[in-house]
């Protein structure tokens, strides 16, 4: 999914964070950008130095280059007071993050002196400017404005973002604790700056100077100097629409503004116990399965993993219980995946594993169930039983409630703005324009993925009622359950094309594919990727580093990211993501950008390394699409620079275009060897895996459409007083676009949807399909020129990097599309690729 500091808490505040995967929304460095704009980072959601053996340079100007007025010095001591300390990680921003220093109780004591030093600093600035402008000082320029407040506010960015980034990969209790009592105080800084009526009216100033004068406009014969006006203009632009979402204009001191305020408060607090619900419901879901009848079949690798869950749920037990005795017992404990026990839980590679092979219905009906349940009426109880009567917290464990006062508290912040819906508000800074354009383009798919869809239901059910047995009878069972689907789906797979995903998986080690897509991104972007891991603090012995050369540049380094690959559900939210660590920022002198990169993987079990899916392989591909938007920019304003500043339903092209070359011969045969022997995966393997592209893709399209369209409906039409529920409305929405999969009675999905009820997509989620048809389109302009065609590859990747990549927020979406492609979007390639043209 989606991400930006803000963007996770101040971007919670307005609730705009990515499909299965929630890929997260980016942190702006500039707290203004961040606590402003309504499609910061996914994906997601996205929510950024520095010694040469860890990544990030500072250039020779940065913050000693501070504007020369009041305003500027305050900016500079700002970031350079809140610096200098060595006693608290958190305070020294100069570099990479000192992950294994980071305690939460230095969390509070962090932000108490950041955010004092920055109300500080702000007034000074606030004071300059407002004096400037009483006396119309025409000399007022962005030099003045944005780069003095992204120098301003990046001590908060820095130290917020990294709370934010541990919340979502070791979450503790004492994390939490910690984050939920500062996140207020931030949320009110993002306030404070996006209804400064100065800055509103310095950047006013700024591009009116603009629009009248040739300022700005950078030396038309001088492309880098045209780019670098333009980013300007766009993060001016950008700035003062997003003040705009953020009540810039509602009178200082009334009943509308405090109320708006008030509400942005209540965002963040219900924002968070949203994810934290849903991660407890995850957590505190565990089957253990002990009959070798109800795994019958299970491929080995899903054995494995459910064997090695027991121990380590046993391990939890009697650490619980503080058992030495019990401890050294369990510890010892043989794992046999052939015999058991096997825990099966609700994280990712876990649950859908179980829900594709476990051939016992009622097995299946229990762990989807407990899935679509989750953080819902049918779970809060036992979850709040749980905490002691001290710590019961003031908003419970079922996110019913949540969602139904977020969405009517949605709607009265968008009426103070005079929106007639939230969707109005959301799609303001998008490119759709409207919530018209968004259904039509969800139908146009739709006539095409409905037929598909019921055709694929149809053949899974037909093989369901011919070789499952009487229970799968017409008789006994009139249609395929939600339990049932999955399963079915999987063995017509099989049937349909003589490979078993098992015996993919051998082909599919961690570091194999990771040198084959290292190798794609050598190939068709000239930049080499190298492995610096143990050269950086990590936040877990899972996590790798690795850095990136650009090979027509002598192998200077240009940036660097984090790899997070593990499923780890005890501590580590659920789905993948993009955030970052470091953006490039002229203003703060970091001209080598840092990403992270989380994906809930398939973890290595016994002695056999990490071997993925090949949806895992595609969500890597993906997650690494928006890291390279992130760090192969050229963009050098921090507000529009890699993914900052695109608009949320443009984020999701290159993420989308990555995975394309998951099917491409070059890049697969780069990867795809065994394991053990080395061997290449098979050619008639091969074939059948890109037959398999388009297996199902009508059921897919239509989940994704469902999604999309229940988001929108819920935030345009939906009418949180009245008498339709919001699982009325799902079900209303489904009769239109799964009418052959209708939510059973206890279906809670939407207590779960933290896309848009913990994240940056509510009324955005359709950005995926949006998205897509630019990313297939984009990805058709290689097909054109022959994916065998080396030269023509290279030089079309080229081009892709030169736009896409390279000028990330600093030029409209619409626009960069069209200089790579030369044209506008069609959706005849997403069509085609889906198999459904």
């Amino acid at each position: 999914m989606k991400i930006s500091v803000l963007a996770a808490t101040l971007l919670a505040s307005q609730s705009n964070l990515r499909p299965y995967s929630v890929r997260a929304f980016t942190v702006h460095r500039n707290v203004v950008a961040a606590a402003t704009a309504a499609s910061a980072s996914r994906h997601c959601p996205s929510p950024r130095v520095v010694s040469s053996a860890s990544t990030c340079k500072m250039s020779t100007t940065t913050a000693a280059d501070a504007p020369t007025t009041a305003a500027g010095d305050a900016a500079s001591a700002s970031a350079s007071a809140a610096a200098t300390s060595s006693s608290n990680p958190l305070l020294e921003n100069t570099s990479l993050p000192k992950f294994q220093s980071i305690q939460p109780s230095q969390l509070t004591p962090a932000m108490t002196s950041i955010l004092a030093q920055l109300d500080s600093s702000f007034a000074a600035l606030e004071n300059s400017l407002s004096a400037r402008l009483a006396e119309q000082d025409p000399s007022v320029s962005y030099d003045d404005v944005l780069p003095a407040m992204e120098k301003m506010q990046h001590p908060l960015g820095y130290a917020w973002s990294i709370a934010s980034h541990l919340n979502g990969v070791k979450n503790t209790d004492d994390l939490r604790k910690e984050y939920e009592a500062n996140q207020p105080k931030v949320v009110q800084a993002g306030m404070k700056f996006g209804q400064s009526k100065v800055l509103y009216d310095a950047l006013s100033a700024v591009q009116r100077r603009w629009d009248v004068t040739n300022e700005g406009k950078g030396d038309g014969d001088d492309l880098d100097s045209a780019f670098a006006a333009a980013q300007q203009r766009r993060a001016v632009s950008n700035a003062l629409r997003s003040m705009t979402l953020q009540g810039v204009g509602l009178p200082v001191g009334s009943p509308e503004q405090a109320r708006f305020n008030e509400i942005k408060l209540r965002f963040a607090e219900l924002s968070t116990a949203f994810s934290n619900n849903v991660l407890d419901a995850t957590k505190a879901f565990g089957l253990t399965l002990e009959d070798p009848a109800d795994v019958k079949d299970v491929p080995e690798s899903a054995l494995a993993m459910w064997a090695d869950a027991h121990k380590r749920f046993l391990l939890q037990e009697a650490e619980k219980e503080g058992n030495e005795e019990k401890l050294e017992e369990v510890r010892g404990m043989e794992v046999d995946a052939a015999k058991g026990p096997w825990r099966v839980t609700l994280d990712g590679p876990s649950y859908i594993a179980a829900m594709q092979h476990i051939p016992n219905r009622e097995v299946r009906k229990k762990i989807y169930l407990g899935y679509l349940t989750r953080a819902s009426e049918f779970t809060a109880e036992a979850e709040e039983a749980k905490e002691g009567e001290t710590e019961k917290a003031t908003i419970g464990k079922n996110n019913v409630p949540i969602i139904e006062e977020i969405l009517k508290l949605r709607k009265e912040m968008a009426g103070l703005l005079g929106f007639n819906n939230y969707a109005e508000m959301s799609l303001a800074s998008k490119m759709a324009p409207d919530v018209a354009s968004v259904t039509n383009l969800s139908n146009l798919i739709l006539e095409k993925a409905l037929p598909a869809a019921q055709k694929e239901l149809a053949a899974a059910t037909e093989l369901a009622r011919t070789t499952g047995g009487p229970e799968y009878s017409e008789s006994n069972l009139p249609k395929l359950m939600p339990w049932d689907t999955s399963f079915w789906v999987e063995r017509l797979k099989e049937k349909t094309f003589d490979l078993k995903e098992e015996e993919l998986r051998p082909y599919f080690a961690l570091d194999a594919v990771l040198k084959g897509m290292f190798e794609l991104i050598e190939r068709i972007f000239d930049v080499e990727v190298r492995d610096a891991t143990g050269t950086v603090e990590v936040w877990h012995t899972d996590v790798r580093f690795f850095t990136l050369h650009d090979k027509s540049e002598e192998g200077k380094h240009i940036a660097s990211f984090y790899l997070d690959p593990y499923s780890r559900p005890a501590d580590k939210r659920g789905g993948a993501w993009m955030a970052d660590c470091v953006g490039k920022s002229e203003a703060l002198g970091f001209d080598v950008p840092v990403a992270y990169l989380t994906c809930n993987g398939s973890p290595p079990v016994g002695d056999k390394p990490s071997l993925m899916t090949f949806r895992e392989v595609e969500t890597l591909f993906h997650e690494t699409g928006h890291g390279l938007q992130h760090m192969l920019t050229r963009a050098t304003v921090g507000d529009v620079s890699g993914i900052n500043g695109v608009e949320w339903d443009a984020v999701e092209l290159p993420s989308q275009f990555m995975e394309n070359w998951c099917y491409d011969k070059p890049t697969v045969y780069g990867f795809a060897k065994h394991y053990k022997t080395g061997e290449p995966l098979p050619e008639e393997m091969f074939e059948k895996l890109k037959q398999q592209k388009t297996f199902g893709a009508g059921m897919m399209a239509c989940r994704q459409l469902l999604f999309g369209m229940m988001d929108m409906e819920l935030h345009s039409n939906f009418d949180p007083n009245g008498e339709e529920t919001i699982f009325d409305l799902q079900r209303r929405m489904a009769e239109i676009y799964t009418p052959y999969a209708l939510p059973v009675e206890e279906d809670r999905f939407l207590c779960g949807f933290s896309h848009i009820f913990a994240g940056g997509y509510a009324a955005g989620y359709y950005s995926y399909k949006w998205a897509e048809v630019m990313s297939a389109d984009a990805f058709g302009a290689f097909e054109e020129v022959g994916l065998d065609n080396e030269n023509g590859v290279k030089e079309v990747g080229k081009r892709f990097r030169e736009t896409v990549l390279a000028l990330g927020g600093g030029v409209a979406p619409m626009d960069v599309f069209k200089r790579f492609r030369g044209r506008e979007p069609s959706p005849e390639a997403l069509l085609r690729h889906n198999g459904l043209a």
